[in-house]
């Protein structure tokens, strides 16, 4: 994995994304190496490789997030705070030390290192800190995430975030048909997350690598995706099956059409 290490001019980067105003991301790349990882676009514009290949390191972000801000910020967005480089480089844990604790902030990971910063976190006002969970079984996870903790170790961490008193909530993403098991998510994590965010996968931002990767590995989600009316009908089933359920549900994604494609 390549390291770059650079001094940012800003950490704090205005976003459309619905209902935040800033994110923050303090490295830029993830060691996670997700197969269907979105923020592979930011290669257009990082001239450092291959998506996956390499973390950059903004050295001065613990400084730059000194600066007091309002309405709501989301961590990260084209990386994970909590991703493997973190345990030895403490750039989130320094990052968390340095902002206002009143904040209104939002963390996002796929790992269980997170638990490390609890005494950190505790001292946040308006926090709430999501972990996200697919339950993919084993072989699946291996190839689609392949450095990322299991589920299990996930769910022991929302469990632990939940019974410190943190608010907590549940990112079920991507979600492939005939791979993510949404229905055994919410039964592992149920009474231990305050809401949940639900995404079907998003076969444009997954990239071409990722649908060779569905076509040779997965075929029967491969071909359930390129169909149309599957796909509607199984959103549809999705959203249905979530409210009769009564799972509170903070944001659903599932406008498939915007994700259809062809060969």
């Amino acid at each position: 994995m390549k390291i770059i290490e650079r001094e940012a001019k800003s950490i704090y980067t205005r976003t459309k994304l619905p209902g935040i105003e800033y994110t923050i991301n303090q490295y830029v790349g993830c060691g996670h190496r997700c197969a269907y990882c979105y923020a592979r676009y930011m290669s257009r514009w990082k001239d450092y490789g291959q998506w996956g290949t390499w973390i950059e390191v903004k050295t001065n972000a613990p400084e730059l997030a000194k600066e007091k801000i309002g309405g709501e910020v989301s961590m990260s967005s084209v990386s994970d705070p909590y991703q493997p480089l973190e345990k030895e480089r403490k750039l989130t844990r320094r990052v968390l030390e340095n902002m206002d604790k009143n904040t209104n902030l939002s963390i996002l990971t796929k790992s269980d290192l997170v638990l490390r910063d609890i005494d950190i976190l505790k001292k946040f006002k308006n926090l709430s800190v999501g972990l996200t969970v697919n339950c993919f079984p084993e072989k699946v996870r291996k190839i689609l995430e392949p450095h990322a903790p299991k589920s299990e170790r996930r769910i022991k961490a929302l469990k632990k975030l939940n019974k410190e008193g943190i608010n907590t909530f549940c990112f079920i993403s991507p979600v492939i048909p005939k791979l993510t098991e949404v229905r055994k998510v919410l039964k592992k994590t149920k009474g231990i997350v305050d809401y949940y965010l639900v995404e079907v996968l998003n076969t444009r931002l997954g990239g071409e690598n990722f649908r060779e990767i569905l076509k040779n590995k997965f075929p029967e989600s491969y071909e359930y995706l390129k169909d149309r009316k599957k796909m509607e009908k199984f959103v549809e089933l999705l959203k249905d099956y979530l409210e009769t359920a009564k799972i509170p549900i903070a944001a659903f994604v599932g406008h498939w059409r915007e994700n259809y494609y062809k060969e």
